[in-house]
Order: structure tokens, then sequence, then C-alpha cells
């Protein structure tokens, strides 16, 4: 007997018990886009190499451990890409959209991390992403925000989560901070975990993302990134917490929230819930205004946020928000042998005249009994039976409330 192949660890199949969750989530991202002007694109999942470690950086974990890297058979390096931002610049500037241009633009779709499989982080797993080019003030960088606080409204969880703000003002005074972080932690590097050690010559600033509880307690009295703000990035985050407050977006400021990312600068934040465990994290982004000319575009100013769809839908299944839909509306069966050759088209009448309804044909040969405990295993809330001259729409389910079918079988196909 032949081995069962199985998915690739950390690769799962959404099976169709699965799928309405999903499909729910997908069209309220996809209402809520459209609300604010955003355009949808698309990218395709693999990429070269170079644009990955050009954007996102040759020292940060993504390229140096987690990304699928092969040959192919030019000899030429792809990646999987592990996210959305990068492909997204590469596609506004391969395509002339970005220079002098605003634009508003949103991409949902699988990435790939190659990462210690658990619960809410897999190898294979779904982002939305929000980018808006074009606009440098901090008005675009409150736009983001609340349309990212406007999903948790419309799905029901915004007491659930939490939205942190920081600013890692501009490049020159971050690198001033950076060389002032890491004098400060090599005299207490007997104290870093060993990870937050290896990251002082590479990404110093990812070390105050430590989980390490001794590390943090050296963070402490470590120096603090707005003391090294510029003045132009103090106006700008300014700007943005004004704009918050008076839309009623309450917030907390977090000195330590630094992304992972190289290519952020100014605004960075994240929402973040506790509902989750370990991964608490459900949607991060910010500023990146150098990145479409890192990547051979003009300068442009960028912000946007990535949104993890498993962890979202988690988080909705755990506080009972996905709303359930009726599997089958009608169930339409044939009584006698004859009314099967008739069921078909009165199944596809229905259809034309409902498009709303979810209508399914019985298949099989079976007596009326068993026909009719298959309509109600279905779930379906009624059972129309064909017979060779008329039909009989028969209720399987109790309601208080009529139904908007009707009970009439000549008025359900409009006869």
């Amino acid at each position: 007997m032949a081995k069962n192949i199985q998915a690739i660890r950390g690769m799962n199949d959404i099976l169709p018990n699965q799928s309405p969750a999903w499909q729910y989530v997908e069209g309220v991202i996809r209402q809520v886009a459209a609300q604010y002007t955003y355009q949808e694109i698309r990218m395709p999942v693999l990429e070269s190499t170079d644009l990955f470690k050009r954007s996102i950086g040759e020292v940060t974990d993504i390229v140096e451990k987690e990304m699928y890297t092969f040959d192919d058979r030019n000899g030429d390096s792809l990646t999987l890409r592990p996210e959305g931002t990068a492909s997204c610049v590469r596609a506004g500037n391969e395509h002339g959209l970005l220079y002098n241009q605003t634009q508003r633009l949103w991409y949902m779709g699988p990435m790939f991390r190659h990462e210690r499989p658990q619960k809410g982080r897999y190898r294979q797993f779904h982002q939305f992403g929000i980018e808006a080019f074009g606009m440098e003030g901090p008005d675009i960088d409150a736009e983001v925000i609340l349309l990212s606080a406007r999903l948790w409204e419309r799905f029901g969880i915004r007491d659930q989560v939490q939205l942190q703000l920081n600013s890692l003002a501009s490049n020159e005074a971050r690198a001033r901070y950076r060389e002032a972080l890491r004098e400060f932690l090599r005299a207490h590097e007997d104290k870093l975990d060993e990870d937050s050690k290896r990251r002082l010559d590479t990404n110093v600033l990812r070390v105050l993302d430590s989980k390490s509880e001794e590390t943090q307690a050296v963070l402490a009295d470590a120096p603090k990134l707005s003391e090294y703000w510029d003045d132009a990035s103090r106006e700008h985050f300014d700007g943005l917490c004004k704009r918050l407050d008076a839309a009623g977006v309450e917030y907390v400021l977090n000195e330590r929230l630094v992304r992972g990312l190289d290519y952020y600068n100014r605004t960075v934040f994240e929402w973040v819930t506790t509902e989750l465990g370990a991964q608490g994290t459900v949607c991060a982004g910010g500023r990146y205004d150098g990145l479409v000319e890192q990547l051979g575009g003009k300068a442009t100013p960028a912000v946007g946020f990535a949104m993890g769809m498993e962890r979202l839908v988690l988080l909705l299944e755990s506080q009972d928000k996905i709303p359930t839909e009726q599997a089958v509306d009608i169930y339409v069966l044939a009584a006698t042998e004859a009314a099967e050759l008739i069921a078909p088209g009165v199944a596809e009448q229905i259809r034309s005249a409902h498009p709303d309804l979810k209508v399914q044909l019985h298949s099989g040969t079976q007596n009326m009994k068993k026909k009719l405990a298959k309509a109600d295993k279905s779930g379906a809330t009624y059972a129309l039976i064909v017979r060779d001259t008329d039909f009989e729409l028969k209720h399987l389910r109790d309601r208080d409330a009529e139904s908007s079918v009707g009970e009439s079988a000549t008025a359900l196909l409009d006869i």
C-alpha cells in the first residue's frame, strides 16, 4: 500500500468547515479597504532574492534564517516572499505607479518563512497589507491606523486589541541612538542573553525586543530613543498623536517598539492582544520613506501595515465573533422517478430567481424517508419536494419568525 503524502510541516490546509470564517474575514477586509479608497494589487509569490536582502536587511532573522530560497534552472536565486511590502514597492517601481504620484494600495495572500510552527505562527501564512505612497505628513499615518481600527470595530474585537506607538525618528537620529545604546549594552554585556549579545554588532535595536527578563532588566536603565529625536521627527509624531486623540483612538507609547525590518523610519505601530498567548501581535506597520529609492525608484514617502490573517481568525474564533452562515437554504429532492428528470431544472429555476439562496440538489436514488433525512442532515431550512406535476415546500426547521423565502412553492419558483 502506497504511503500517504502529507502537507509540508507548517503549511496548512484550510478545510471546507474552516473556509466560511476566512471568507467572512476576507469580505470585511475588502469592504473596509474600499471604504478608504484603497485599490487591490496582486504580486507574485516568487521574487528575486536580492529584493528582500536589499529591503529587509541582510542581518535580520528573516534573511539570515527564515527565507525559502533556491536557485532555479537558470541559476537565478529566487525566494518565496516572506512579506509583502518589498514586493509591492518593486511592482510600483516597475510599472511606474509611484514617482510623483499618490497611491493607496492593498494586497492579500500567502507569505513564507521557515520558522518553528506553533499556534498562530506558520511557515505558510497569510497577510493583508496596506501601503500608501507619495504622502509624507502624519495625516496618512493616522489614516492607515484608523483603517485598522475600523477593522477591529467591524469585527467586534476593539476591546481585545491595544495600539502601541513609537517613532524611530530619522536615519541620522536613529544612528546616534544606535551607538549610544550599543555603548550602554557593552557595559552590561555579561547580563545579556546570547541572542542579544549577537545583535550588538548586527542589529542592536532588536535587543529592545528581547524576551529575556534579565535583558529587559538591563534595558530599564538604557538611554531612550526619544532623547535622540530630531525636531522634524518629533513634530511628525506629535501631529500623529493629536490626530489619533481627535479621532478617539486610544494608544500606548512604547519606546521599545522597533519592528524587525530595516526599512522602517519615524512612525512604527503594533496592535497587540493578550488573547493569543505568545503570538500577541495581530497587525504591525509604520513609515518606510527610504525604501522606494533603496529599491531603484525615486525618493517617495510611504507608510503601511501588515495583518496576520491566521492570528486574526484565531482571535475572532476565541471571542466567538465569526457569524454562522446557513450552509443550505433549500434542499431539492424528487418524489418519483419521473420527477428526477425535472428536479435539476427546478433547482436551476430557483437559483435564477433567487441568486442569494443556497440550493442543494439531492443525488442518488433512495426512498423518500432517506431523502428527507439527508435534507435534514444538510442543515437546510426547506426541502422542496418535486412531483410529476407539482411541488411541496416542506419546512425542516421550526422558526418563530417568518422565513424570507415564504411558504409557497409556486412563489419560490416565481411561476
